[in-house]
């Protein structure tokens, strides 16, 4: 049988990925939810992934620009999903905090095989 297990953000690890960047992450079975946090002018550079991404603002404002030159800048309050496979980076406008769901789970985050984002 299965159990819960219930975590607090103060005791999950904190990554540094660079000046102004860091994450939190909370793993399940075939999702993966993270706490982020960008500075002001932080830049995620262009990447894609195949696992769907549910983008949920907290603080701040997160501009997500797509390949086909449209973008949407997600403020505090609001959600944004990102279908798989679709190319995208994402600019802080300003200091951000973003949960992300992600389904399945990250590989590459987990296994912090993800160099585009320690830069």
């Amino acid at each position: 049988m299965s159990k819960a297990t219930l975590y607090s953000w103060d005791t999950v690890e904190h990554e540094q990925l660079n000046p102004l960047l860091s994450r939190k992450l909370v793993t399940g079975e075939k999702a993966m939810f993270a706490r982020v946090a960008l500075a002001k002018g932080c830049v995620i550079p262009r990447h894609s992934h195949p696992n769907e991404q549910i983008t949920f603002i907290t603080e701040g404002a997160l501009r997500f620009d797509f390949d086909d030159g449209t973008s949407h800048t997600v403020h505090a309050g609001e959600v944004l999903v990102i279908p798989g496979d679709l190319p995208h980076s994402a600019t802080a406008e300003e200091d951000t905090i973003d949960f992300d769901l992600f389904a399945p789970p990250r590989q590459d985050w987990i296994n912090k095989d993800d160099s585009y984002l320690r830069k």
